[in-house]
């Protein structure tokens, strides 16, 4: 209880920070969505109809396209021979990407090659208010992983909760279309989706992700599964993930993935979702923020080796004078170990559906062609008469674009 107590107020001030750092840094209809497979569409009283999820049975799940939530190895024949799984790292933030925090992603990353000699990536779960798409382009272009995570970033926790399908779709759909029109970045590249403050909505978070035609959801945090640490596993059937913040899903959604988060355990034993919602972090100092980063990885490295997750909003870095230097220092540090990868999560997902001992993958992906001529646009929020400024690739929008009219259209 106390524990489930440490989450949730590690979950409120992860909430409180995004929205601080919004303020301070200022599906397509015509696209073929891949894999586009539509929910169930019996409706009662406006809701979809969803199949209840069976307890999962291996002999029924099997990979590619399926995996339990309590299968604990990537292949059960992978047991006792743990040293042998490439062990996955996951660096995601959250939020706009501005010039302030792009500086700060192009230091963390730079340099840094897998052992396979693949460039090392991360996740950026993009939301669109005071986003520079031209950065957002740049990211893309280095091989990072553009992720969605909402147009207007909601209200509050309330917003998400109680958020229907048709609003999660408009959400996370209207956003699709931006980063295609503004930022160059291929619809069919674009996997995965977190919700804002990690509020999921029970069943029609991932109806619409998998209505959209996402792969996953990364929103969903477990403090119960994280030694050993939870993989990551599809909705086919029922899940056994904890779920601290409700409402969690139950229904059958076949083939879309979860990303577990798994928590982090600060200096006083109590979880956290996120790096910046620890309550208790340590000293700051950086050999012993650099300790304490090292010893949550530790218990995934030496365990069984499930992908590690170092979830965070950039505006962490400026919480303490060390913070970034101890976080770019670990991240150097885990670059030399012969059997790590910072990968994007749908990269990681590629190794999870066909796992393997030792080199996870035979060769690197294709760097994606997307030119940009960055232009600087004057437009107006109408929702609120706001003058706005914002960097887009090659055309600015007539007006900001927003929630129903992600194109900036002139409206008559």
């Amino acid at each position: 209880m106390k524990c489930s107590t440490l989450l949730i107020l590690g979950l409120l001030l992860c909430a409180a920070l995004l929205s601080a750092a919004q303020k301070q840094s200022g599906k397509t209809k015509t696209k073929k969505l891949k894999n586009k497979q539509k929910a169930p569409t019996d409706q009662q009283e406006g809701e979809l109809v969803l199949p209840k999820a069976e307890n999962c049975k291996a002999a029924s799940c099997k990979l590619p396209e399926c995996r339990c939530s309590d299968t604990v190895l990537p292949r059960s024949k992978f047991q006792g021979k743990e040293r042998e799984i490439p062990q996955f790292v996951t660096i995601t933030f959250d939020d706009a990407v501005n010039a302030v925090n792009y500086a700060q992603y192009e230091l963390l990353f730079s340099g840094l090659t897998n052992p396979d000699g693949c460039t090392a990536s991360g996740t950026f779960f993009l939301s669109h208010e005071y986003t520079d798409y031209v950065r957002v382009n740049a990211l893309y272009r280095a091989g990072h992983e553009i992720a969605l995570h909402s147009v207007t970033h909601g209200d509050g926790t309330d917003y998400w909760r109680a958020a229907d399908v048709a609003t999660i779709e408009r959400e996370f759909g209207d956003q699709l279309q931006m980063l295609q029109a503004f930022a160059k970045v291929d619809p069919q590249s674009v996997q995965g989706m977190r919700l804002p403050f990690l509020q999921i909505s029970g069943n029609n978070s991932f109806a619409a992700a998998k209505r959209l035609g996402l792969s996953y959801d990364s929103s969903w945090p477990t403090q119960q599964f994280k030694d050993p640490a939870m993989w990551p596993y599809t909705l086919d059937y029922l899940s056994k993930q904890d779920c601290q913040i409700g409402p969690c899903p139950d229904a059958a959604i076949p083939g879309l993935w979860v990303n577990p988060m798994v928590t982090w355990t600060d200096t006083e034993g109590y979880s956290c979702s996120m790096i910046d919602a620890c309550v208790y972090p340590p000293e700051d100092k950086v050999d012993a923020l650099f300790d304490w980063m090292l010893e949550n990885f530790n218990r995934h490295y030496e365990g069984n080796r499930a992908p590690f997750g170092m979830y965070l909003h950039a505006a962490w870095f400026s919480r303490g004078r060390n913070y970034f230097a101890a976080f770019k220092k670990f991240i150097r540090h885990l670059n030399t170990y012969p059997d790590v990868y910072l990968t994007g999560i749908s990269r990681m997902l590629e190794y999870v559906k066909k796992p393997v001992l030792g080199a996870p993958f035979e060769g690197c992906p294709a760097m994606p062609e997307a030119a940009c001529h960055a232009v600087q646009c004057h437009v107006q929020k109408l929702s609120t008469g706001e003058e706005r400024y914002m960097n887009v690739c090659d055309k600015c929008p007539a007006v900001y674009p927003w929630l129903g009219n992600p194109l900036g259209q002139q409206r008559l």
